[in-house]
């Protein structure tokens, strides 16, 4: 019975302990938004973080670093997590990262298509000219009234999200600085992204922002992007920042997270 006693007592307060914890509370890390968008006819979840930045001075502002699939559940906090720890190791610049939280994914990031097969995909296709309304009117706007940004800002996403990126650099290139595409869709509309493109930049003599182009061994993806790349390499102005990087280690599921710490590191590396 001696014995037994101090492994009752240890039992006892192992019990005791555990019903000392305090009720549950959400894991915040930064701010959650809503925004009711008139381009979408509905309401919209915006994600905010702002990694803590070691020696910023105060109200500093920051870039944007903006991202399609930017749910809780989605991308967002793997890509939150880069940023603190890039941050705070001195390879990033601080940035504000914002996700917006998809609704209807398919319809929102792809654009018109004629292929039957393209529309089988869910019941509504071909919206991205309005979810880029609705970045470009109401969603920055907002953003700029409520955060401290500068006018650096970049767009990230893969797959129809990297879809959306390039389609965005090649018709409204203005929208943001750096452009940023993992695994990207280009195969949407039987590839014709590309004859758009190609129209586009000929209109501008070449000219563009800059695009970053990561692909993996996804066969389909690269039917589509490395064609897509060597019109590039044609038609763009000499010295214009545009980069393709093939990473056939990746595959389509895998590619984003190590591509995105890639990505960020030569493109928002600190100044000297």
């Amino acid at each position: 019975m001696r014995r037994l006693l101090p492994l009752l007592l240890s039992v006892a307060t192992a019990l005791a302990s555990a019903a000392d914890l305090s009720p549950a509370q959400p894991l915040s890390i930064g701010d959650t938004l809503t925004l009711e968008s008139k381009a979408l006819g509905e309401t919209r979840r915006i994600n905010v973080y702002a990694p803590p930045a070691w020696g910023e001075a105060p109200g500093a502002a920051r870039p944007v670093l903006l991202m399609p699939d930017g749910g809780l559940a989605e991308d967002f906090l793997h890509i939150a997590g880069l940023l603190q720890v890039g941050v705070a190791n001195g390879t990033l610049r601080p940035l504000l990262l914002v996700g917006i939280e998809n609704t209807e994914r398919r319809r929102d990031l792809t654009g018109p298509t004629t292929q039957a097969s393209d529309r089988k995909i869910a019941p509504r296709v071909g919206g991205s000219a309005a979810f880029r309304a609705f970045i470009r009117d109401e969603l920055l706007p907002a953003l700029a009234r409520r955060y401290r940004v500068t006018d650096e800002r970049a767009l990230m996403g893969e797959s129809l999200a990297g879809l959306f990126v390039v389609e965005t650099w090649a018709l409204e290139p203005g929208l943001f600085g750096t452009y940023i595409a993992f695994d990207p869709s280009l195969w949407w509309n039987a590839a014709g992204l590309q004859a758009t493109a190609q129209a586009a930049l000929r209109e501008r003599h070449g000219a563009a922002p800059r695009l970053y182009m990561a692909t993996s061994s996804e066969p389909l993806i690269r039917q589509a992007a490395l064609p897509f790349a060597e019109m590039l390499g044609r038609e763009l102005a000499p010295g214009s920042p545009f980069q393709h990087v093939a990473m056939p280690q990746e595959t389509h599921a895998t590619i984003y997270h190590p591509a995105a710490l890639q990505a960020l590191r030569q493109l928002f590396k600190p100044a000297p």
